[in-house]
C-alpha cells in the first residue's frame, strides 16, 4: 500500500522531513544521543566522517570506526522526539521512498541510546553506567500505538500504578537481549523510568504545586521480587516499545550524574561520558 505524502513527508530530494537524511546517509549501526552537542563528542573518535547533516535539533554524523560504518544522531529531549527519530529512520530502511511503498524484506537496525540520568537508588553512585534492561514509560505515547505488554509486565505496571497512586497505567518494554549482553555486561543492570517532563514528572517541585508529591520516594521504594526502578530519564521506554513494534534492536545506556535521594549532582561528567562513548563504539 502506498504511503501518502501527508503521512510520510519527504523533501524534494526524498530526504525524510525532520532528520533531513537519505538512505545512504545512515549506517545500520546507530548511536542516538539527546544533545546535539554530544554528536561531535562521539564522532571525534571516528576514523573518518563521511556525512554531516543537521536540521533543527536533529544532527547526524556518519562515518567509519575501526573499519565499520557507524552513525550518531541527536534526537533532542523526550519521547515525542524519539517517535520522530524512530519513524523516520525506519522509513529510510523499510520504505521505498521512490514508490512510497513498504519494502517486503524488513531491515533491523542496531540502535544504542547514550544519555545522562538520575539515580533512584542509593547504591548506584554518581558516575555509574546503568544499562537499561527495561524502560518504564510514564508518558502516553503507547496509547497511540498497538503495543501490548507481556502479562508479567502488565502486572508489574498495575502494581506500580497502585503504589504511586497514579491515575494512569505506565507501560514497560525490554531491551534487546543480544545488545544487552554485548554492550552492558560490565555495567549496573537497571530498570529505567522514562518521564514526559523534567520537573513534576520526575518529582521536582520548584514554584507551583505538583500532583504526585511522593513520586520520587514511591518509585525509589517500589520493588517486586528482584525488580526495582533504578533511574530517571526521558526517552528509553519509547525507544524500547517502538523498537519492538518495528523490529529494531534497542539498548539504552545511562551515565548517572544525579543522586536524587541524596541530592547530589556530578558537575563535571565529560570524562565519564567519553569513557562510555568509547565503550559503546568498541562494542556495538
Amino acid at each position: 500500500m502506498k504511503i501518502s505524502e501527508t503521512e510520510l513527508i519527504l523533501k524534494p530530494d526524498r530526504s525524510v522531513y525532520h532528520l533531513n537524511l537519505q538512505r545512504h546517509h545512515l549506517s545500520d549501526r546507530v548511536i542516538a544521543v539527546g544533545d546535539p552537542g554530544r554528536v561531535p563528542q562521539v564522532s571525534k573518535h571516528f576514523d573518518k566522517i563521511e556525512f554531516k547533516i543537521s536540521h533543527r535539533e536533529f544532527v547526524t554524523h556518519t562515518g567509519v570506526y575501526h573499519g565499520k560504518p557507524i552513525s550518531v544522531v541527536s534526537t533532542g529531549i523526550g519521547t515525542d522526539n524519539v517517535e520522530i527519530f524512530m519513524m523516520e529512520i525506519d522509513a529510510l530502511v523499510n520504505v521505498n521512498l521512490r514508490t512510497r511503498e513498504p519494502r517486503l524484506k524488513k531491515k533491523s537496525l542496531n540502535i544504542v541510546r547514550i544519555g545522562t540520568s538520575g539515580a533512584l537508588q542509593d547504591d548506584i553512585p554518581l558516575g555509574s553506567f546503568v544499562v537499561s534492561a527495561s524502560g518504564v514509560g510514564l508518558d502516553n505515547l503507547m496509547n497511540f500505538y498497538p503495543y501490548r505488554m507481556k502479562p508479567q509486565q502488565a502486572a508489574l505496571m498495575r502494581s506500580l500504578r497502585s503504589k504511586a497512586g497514579l491515575n494512569f497505567v505506565p507501560y514497560m518494554a525490554d531491551a534487546s537481549e543480544a545488545l544487552y549482553r554485548k554492550l552492558g555486561f560490565d555495567m549496573v543492570s537497571g530498570n529505567t523510568v522514562t518521564s514526559p517532563g523534567f520537573y513534576a514528572p520526575q518529582g521536582r517541585s520548584v514554584r507551583i504545586p505538583i500532583r504526585y508529591k511522593n513520586l520520587l520516594s514511591d518509585l525509589s521504594r517500589f520493588q517486586k521480587g528482584t525488580f526495582r526502578l533504578t533511574n530517571f530519564e526521558m526517552e528509553t521506554s519509547a525507544y524500547y516499545a517502538l523498537g519492538k513494534l518495528m523490529g529494531h534492536s534497542m539498548l539504552s545506556l545511562n551515565l548517572i550524574i544525579a543522586q536524587r535521594n541524596q541530592h547530589k549532582f556530578l558537575t563535571n561528567h565529560q570524562e565519564a561520558m567519553d569513557e562510555l562513548i568509547v565503550r559503546v563504539l568498541d562494542r556495538i
